[in-house]
């Protein structure tokens, strides 16, 4: 089998998704030391409240999904997905209605 075809399934990306309360500087406080501990983990943001991060492997996506639910916030929801770099390349995204091109895999060397 294709070793491309195989790392495709295997590498994974990481996509979280909140919406938290913002109404009062306490509330910012709180929104704004979330999206930093994510930031702090290596995720990049996608969109204003989506942020993804690259990951070797099922295992990998594991330990920053562990991180990202330690740090949940109180209030407000967040989502967490993790999709195979396959479905990430299926991608397409737009602005307007121009077609871009997908993002790039990142190149990272992550040591444990």
């Amino acid at each position: 089998m294709n070793q491309d075809r195989l790392n495709a399934y295997r590498i994974m990306w990481v996509l979280v998704f909140f919406d938290l309360p913002t109404e009062t500087a306490a509330e910012r406080k709180v929104a704004a030391k979330f999206r930093k501990h994510i930031m702090q983990d290596g995720f990049q943001m996608f969109q204003f409240s989506i942020y993804l991060r690259h990951c070797a492997s099922i295992e990998n996506a594991q330990v920053h999904i562990k991180r990202t639910k330690l740090n949940l916030p109180e209030k407000g929801h967040v989502g967490i997905l993790c999709i195979t770099d396959k479905q990430f390349g299926d991608i397409e995204i737009f602005y307007g209605k121009k077609i871009t091109a997908n993002p790039k895999v990142p190149q990272q060397l992550e040591m444990f």
